[in-house]
């Protein structure tokens, strides 16, 4: 086999804001792995400031993948530990090597016969551009949407009130996505508020890192709290339980790009299904060949609840797409 790789800077169409600021561009990198006539594609989907694979010599690592390509799966494992963004991307150019075209996991999925359900994104920024995301998502029939909060909370409160004056919870769920952004002091008053308006769940309400401080916030939550930045770094199966085991957290976000690949993404979903905490798959802001991947992966999982996924929309100059939306279910192009 050979290997190669190129990176690729996504341009966003108009600036996406989080609590952690507001992103213009989201830079990949795209692994080809060849084996006579056939060529496999994966993404090395690196997300900077986030990722924990976000170091000087990141593409030093991917240069002595593609060296080493024909080393074992588990030895290649072993040695991309620290790089779960790498490995996703061996990960997917393997498997779509084995496959062809653009599959990566067969299924009913890739056969186009069934969809998956996702929750619509609101992305932050001015009262009037929130409400018209919302107005788009509702239009188009999703019956979940997640909001990203955390930046402007009085603001962010009054579209989460009026919203839900509007839609009941068993017309809308409402899911927000705090990024860490409040403080362990001011969090208690914001859980109580958002528990008034029936919300579903709250990502990542404080900083990643304040096991103690997580773990006290998920005894005595009004609502449920799902870790999402709380999971990244964190690789070994035995510190994995370790965490779960100590927050006890309602929910788990798993960004597979994010916490070790597909393989690491296995040992998150039945750690937590073995302790009865519930879990959904959410994209990272990969470009249209990893979140197809992880799409494909997502479908094979089974989970009933709204997924995170579907964010290729948000790029202007995305690889061609092989999934589609339609409401709120996303379908894989036949």
């Amino acid at each position: 086999m050979k290997a190669k790789y190129f990176k690729h800077l996504l341009q966003f169409k108009r600036p996406s804001g989080t609590s952690r600021g507001v992103l213009l561009d989201k830079e990949t990198y795209i692994l080809e792995i060849e084996e006579g006539i056939k060529t496999g594609v994966g993404e090395c989907a690196l997300f900077r400031g986030l990722s924990d694979d976000d170091v000087p010599d990141y593409e030093d690592k991917l240069q002595w993948l593609c060296v080493n390509i024909n080393e074992s799966y588990d030895f290649l494992k072993q040695k991309l530990k620290d790089f779960p963004s790498i490995w996703i991307g061996y990960e997917q150019a393997i498997l779509n090597l084995k496959h062809g075209e653009n599959i990566y996991f067969p299924s009913d999925f890739t056969e186009g016969k069934d969809s998956i359900v996702t929750n619509g994104l609101i992305w932050m920024g001015d009262v009037s551009f929130m409400v018209e995301q919302i107005s788009d998502k509702l239009s188009l029939g999703f019956k979940c949407i997640k909001l990203k909060i955390g930046v402007d909370w009085p603001s962010e409160f009054r579209i989460l009130k009026k919203l839900r004056e509007k839609y009941p919870p068993d017309v809308l769920e409402l899911r927000v996505d705090a990024n860490g952004g409040f403080s362990v002091e001011e969090v208690s008053y914001v859980l109580q508020q958002l528990a008034d308006l029936k919300i579903h769940s709250i990502e990542q309400p404080i900083k990643a890192g304040s096991w103690e401080a997580m773990e006290n916030l998920c005894k005595s939550t009004p609502i449920p709290i799902a870790l999402d930045e709380e999971l990244i770094g964190v690789k070994d199966f035995v510190e994995k339980e370790n965490l779960l085991l100590k927050i006890n957290p309602q929910y788990i976000i798993l960004k597979p790009s994010l916490v070790g690949g597909f393989s690491g993404t296995d040992e998150w979903i039945a750690l937590a299904e073995k302790m009865n905490i519930g879990w959904w798959i959410t994209s990272a802001l990969e470009s249209n060949i990893g979140l197809n991947a992880i799409a494909q992966y997502t479908y094979l999982q089974k989970n009933k609840m709204p997924q995170g996924l579907g964010t290729g929309g948000l790029f202007v100059n995305n690889f061609e797409a092989n999934l589609t939306m339609k409401s709120e279910r996303l379908w894989f192009k036949i």
